[in-house]
């Protein structure tokens, strides 16, 4: 596990803070300890501090991961981030868009939310926006890029695309490798 250098760090925090804003720094410093961001292979891990101790005892070969991936760089060092990550980024989200019930299997299986699907979306959330995608009961689904401000979504048609889909939690079971 290695210490991410200073652009990839930079790219990791502005796309944390699209999607959480200014909240990045209760990610780091929690009541329950300090946590941080360390890269291996291209992924990011999160963990504590502590659980960084203990795997710094293994060797890089080693190690396969430790901690929770929040996503990847891929080579033209752009970062994507991974659906594990949503449980961590959900309490912390600026803008929010819930999707109505009839919608939500959609959402799931990768399409992106139509006005018609839109239950809510928090107020003065602007157009390219990050959002995090909830069920009507709070559950959150998915990641998305907010296609519309909340000014347009008032006036748009209801088949005109309000979040362009980015992640969610079916992601699991569509990319899941068969092995034989």
């Amino acid at each position: 596990m290695k210490r991410l250098n200073e652009e990839r760090t930079k790219i990791l925090f502005e796309k944390l803070n699209k999607y959480i804003g200014s909240n990045v720094k209760q990610l780091i410093d929690r009541p329950d300890g300090t946590y941080c961001f360390r890269e291996h292979r291209d992924r990011v891990y999160y963990m504590s501090e502590k659980i960084l101790k203990f795997s710094e005892c293994l060797g890089r070969d080693k190690l396969i991961s430790v901690g929770t991936c929040f996503g990847k760089f891929s080579k033209s060092n752009k970062f994507k981030l991974h659906i594990t990550a949503l449980y961590y980024l959900a309490p912390y989200a600026q803008h929010k868009i819930w999707v109505k019930p009839s919608f939500e299997q959609q959402f799931l299986y990768g399409n992106h939310i139509p006005k018609s699907g839109l239950g809510r979306i928090t107020e003065n959330t602007q157009q390219y926006q990050g959002v995090i995608v909830y069920s009507m009961s709070d559950l959150p689904l998915g990641f998305g890029v907010a296609a519309r401000s909340t000014m347009d979504c008032k006036t748009v048609e209801p088949l005109s695309t309000v979040c362009f889909h980015q992640a969610d939690i079916g992601e699991y079971i569509r990319s899941e490798d068969i092995l034989f």
